[in-house]
């Protein structure tokens, strides 16, 4: 099966193929652009690169949420777009779960954390264990602070992973002695851990149809935040 992956969900993007499970071709951009002005562009380059194009893909995968409301939507209309024509299966993955493959053989407790400002991060908790990415909490919105106190309790060592790693690190290596920063090359969000998560995924429970794909959001956007506060 080959399988197209996308993350547009922070300020990095990404995309990946990969064949009967093996990444074959990956892009990857951080360089302060627009996801739309970006993501089309690599996914063609992508498919170039691996000679094939749209038609040969058996399913497509995004990094559904949590992160960037206008990101992650940029990103799911994409696929969207793509797999309409011939009703290409899709799946729409966690984006931590996608992110905490960057962590794979990694002992400890692998913490992906994406920057929610206001003193918060989209956060959950994995480990790797015999081959696989296990997750040990739901996808959910904490503050830096709370979630210091909750790794206080984990024994090993623990690696920050994700757009909001850098954060973290910074308030938490001094009560965490065994924190550890993930390096710059697998910190963020990729399109090969969105393949990996989507193969998981799909080998469980199938794909869906490009209708049933829909963001997954943590909590509302700021707009809808001003909006509720003005009508309530």
């Amino acid at each position: 099966m080959k399988l197209l992956a996308l993350d547009s969900s922070a300020i990095s993007a990404g995309c990946a193929i990969s064949d009967d499970g093996q990444v074959i071709a990956e892009s990857f951009v951080k360089v302060g652009l627009t996801h739309s002005e970006t993501l089309l562009p690599m996914v063609v380059n992508t498919l170039a690169n691996a000679k094939l194009t749209d038609t040969d893909i058996d399913c497509f995968a995004v990094s559904a949420g949590p992160g960037s409301f206008t990101g992650i939507r940029i990103g799911v209309a994409a696929v969207k777009g793509m797999a309409f024509p011939r009703q290409t299966p899709c799946i729409g993955v966690s984006t931590l779960e996608a992110i905490a493959w960057n962590g794979i053989g990694f002992p400890g407790v692998i913490c992906a954390a994406m920057d929610a400002r206001r003193g918060q991060v989209y956060n959950a908790l994995f480990r790797f264990e015999e081959g696989k990415i296990d997750r040990l909490c739901d996808d959910r919105a904490i503050s830096i602070a709370e979630l210091t106190d909750e790794l206080s309790y984990e024994d090993g060592s623990v690696l920050l992973v994700g757009d909001g790693a850098a954060l973290c690190y910074e308030t938490m290596r001094a009560k965490l002695p065994d924190i550890l920063l993930a390096p710059e090359h697998i910190r963020y969000q990729r399109g090969s851990g969105v393949a990996m998560a989507a193969l998981r995924m799909y080998e469980e429970q199938g794909g869906q149809s490009p209708e049933q794909l829909v963001p997954t959001y943590l909590r509302l956007s700021q707009a809808e935040r001003e909006l509720k506060k003005k009508t309530s």
